[in-house]
């Protein structure tokens, strides 16, 4: 029997690794790429520890000989039916900040990069109706810091969109998912500085507490699973309720006479 394969894009990171393990656990073949050698073997070691198939790639995915590569290495391992676009990064804080290059960097590692993984293998994503989760963010719904990587992932669901109303008729479904603040190790770097982070952020969130990598993985699981079949062209926030509304101004409401 030929192996599922998905491909997933920053797999050296936490969230990256959890959607990988989860990935691993579902059935598929996992094809971990990251910039970060060293990470990305250390999560493909603990998938193949756990028992699953797994393979690393040290991938740079604007370089087009890595992606040829890329595509090359999921046909060996079987057929390529699920790509995760999980690679992000910020620059400037502000437009005041900003330079171009900022921007330029912003558009290709949040970009363009996905484009690219996506428009690599889309021959072989059209023959079996394969499955695209692009890793977005609140940042793309809303204005929290940062303004060329939100920009760019604001973009992105509109190509996650616009991709799945034109790759539908091959079967391909095409979806996003948009984390909010999710305890990553550079968030936990952060609380080293200042133990109160979490505490100060999760006033913000309806569900008190912030996001873990496995709450995006799970995410990620059900939106490749056969119970999303009906599902394409969407962005799931999983951010513990920050894009319907602030907790805080919602207690304000309703102490107030006027409502």
């Amino acid at each position: 029997m030929t192996n599922k394969v998905a491909i997933i894009t920053g797999a050296g990171g936490d969230i990256g690794r959890s959607i990988s393990a989860q990935l691993a656990k579902d059935g598929f073949a996992v094809l971990c790429l990251d910039i970060d050698e060293a990470n990305n073997i250390q999560t493909v070691e603990k998938i193949v520890q756990a028992g699953h198939v797994a393979k690393a790639l040290t991938c740079n995915i604007l370089d087009e000989t890595d992606l040829q590569n890329m595509r090359a290495l999921a046909l060996e391992m079987g057929q390529p039916t699920a790509l995760v676009n999980n690679v992000g990064a910020i620059t400037a804080a502000s437009i005041q900040e900003s330079t171009i290059e900022n921007w330029q960097r912003d558009f290709d590692i949040n970009l363009k990069g996905a484009v690219a993984c996506f428009k690599t293998l889309e021959a072989e994503f059209k023959s079996v109706g394969g499955v695209v989760t692009n890793i977005s963010s609140v940042n793309g719904f809303g204005v929290y810091g940062h303004p060329g990587y939100s920009a760019m992932k604001a973009a992105l669901v509109h190509f996650t969109r616009f991709s799945a109303v034109e790759y539908g008729k091959f079967g391909m479904r095409i979806n996003a998912v948009a984390p909010g603040t999710v305890r990553t190790k550079a968030w936990n770097e952060r609380a080293e500085q200042n133990p109160q982070v979490f505490e100060e952020a999760k006033r913000w969130y309806p569900l008190q507490r912030v996001a873990d990598p496995q709450d995006i993985a799970n995410a990620v699981s059900f939106l490749n699973s056969d119970s999303a079949s009906a599902i394409t062209g969407v962005c799931l926030p999983v951010d513990c309720g920050l894009t319907a509304g602030q907790a805080e101004l919602a207690g304000t409401f309703s102490q107030s006479s006027d409502f």
